[in-house]
């Protein structure tokens, strides 16, 4: 029986064309190559369901390019087989070459990507103190782009270099490096400039992820951290977009560089009589009552004389930015009260002393508003 049903076979195969006995040996290998990454990836499921969230999400992500692995494997089996003509042999082997390159470089950032996000699931940038999560978060992005980039481009090169008329250009244009390469160099000195910056930032980090800043001006917290520019998210929610050279180049105030807290300062212009010791009192009783305070500085200082008015000096504490600003703003709007109702003519005035007839009285003029000017 086995017997017959090899000489049916052989026959319907010696009866078949070549090139449509090719095609369909080539769609059994793909139909095999399709059917095989079904069993496979179901097996590889049930056997990381009970696993770790790393080995999950490799399993669920690799889906995609394991099966361009296998079908580029079976096609290749395929390809042995199939009665092809010398050239279409040819054809399809680099085919084939082309695909097993792209999967290499697939598999390769893909299991980059998952190890990065896993990793940076033990740190939480929405922590009181998070410190240590923005300094691993921000080193972990810049280094996952720049190595993604290297992969890319590594496997688009390997892709090119298998054409031989690639190839021999390549080879040409080292032989030839001269002027071609300097206008090279300067063509690609953006990009370079860029990709050297960004290790930079990933080892020194001059910034981090939700580090407030004061750059061009303006206050913001850093989104985003790409491959080629920074994303700064402004206070009244504006990007400002700044290239990844300009942290390395410029000055700019980084205000949580080593840490979260901030004293915030608060200036107030008082008349002399006012006493410093009440305000002192009020300011400490304003900053004990308020949930913005963490606790650690709260302090009063006379620190100018000027002709008018006396300079009050206010400092507090908070536990990062976004409170410090808040908490200034509640001394300033407290303080004001307490002082127009306790002490209404020691906001700042204008006096002048003249003389009137031919007498010598002297006359205080309230020349202007009472105003208290802060900074």
């Amino acid at each position: 029986m086995e017997a017959r049903l090899e000489q049916y076979i052989h026959a319907i195969i010696r009866w078949l064309p070549d090139p449509i006995l090719s095609v369909l040996i080539l769609i059994a290998s793909f139909g095999a190559g399709w059917l095989l990454h079904k069993i496979i990836s179901r097996i590889l499921t049930r056997l990381t369901e009970k696993r770790d969230l790393f080995w999950r999400s490799l399993v669920q992500r690799t889906k995609r390019p394991l099966r361009l692995a296998i079908l580029t494997w079976t096609l290749s089996l395929g390809v042995v087989i199939a009665p092809l003509s010398n050239e279409g042999e040819s054809t399809l082997r680099h085919i084939l070459l082309l695909c097993f390159i792209v999967v290499v470089g697939w598999m390769a950032r893909t299991t980059l990507h998952i190890w990065t996000t896993v990793y940076l699931r033990r740190f939480k940038l929405d922590a009181e103190d998070n410190l240590l999560a923005r300094k691993h978060v921000t080193q972990s992005r810049i280094l996952e782009r720049v190595a993604a980039t290297l992969i890319i481009a590594l496997t688009l090169s390997a892709v090119i270099m298998t054409f031989p008329a690639a190839r021999q250009y390549g080879v040409s244009l080292l032989a030839s490096a001269g002027v071609a390469g300097i206008v090279l160099g300067l063509a690609l000195q953006p990009v370079l400039k860029n990709l050297f910056a960004g290790i930079q930032l990933a080892i020194t980090q001059p910034i981090r992820i939700d580090d407030a800043l004061l750059v061009e001006g303006e206050w913001g917290k850093v989104e985003e951290i790409t491959s080629t520019y920074v994303v700064v998210r402004l206070w009244d929610w504006r990007r400002l977009i700044l290239p990844l050279g300009y942290f390395i180049e410029k000055p700019f105030q980084n205000w949580t560089r080593e840490g979260a807290a901030l004293i915030g300062t608060v200036m107030i212009y008082l008349d002399y009589s006012v006493p410093v010791e009440e305000i002192r009192r009020k300011v400490d009783e304003i900053a004990r009552g308020s949930r913005l305070w963490d606790g650690q500085v709260v302090n009063i200082a006379v620190t100018d004389f000027r002709e008018n008015v006396m300079e009050v000096r206010i400092l507090v504490s908070a536990a990062d930015a976004g409170r410090a600003f808040d908490l200034r703003c509640e001394v300033r709007e407290k303080l004001i009260d307490f002082i127009q109702r306790n002490y209404p003519s020691g906001l700042p005035r204008v006096r002048a002393e003249g003389v009137a007839g031919s007498g010598a009285d002297a006359a205080v003029v309230d020349g202007a508003q009472a105003r208290s000017l802060q900074s």
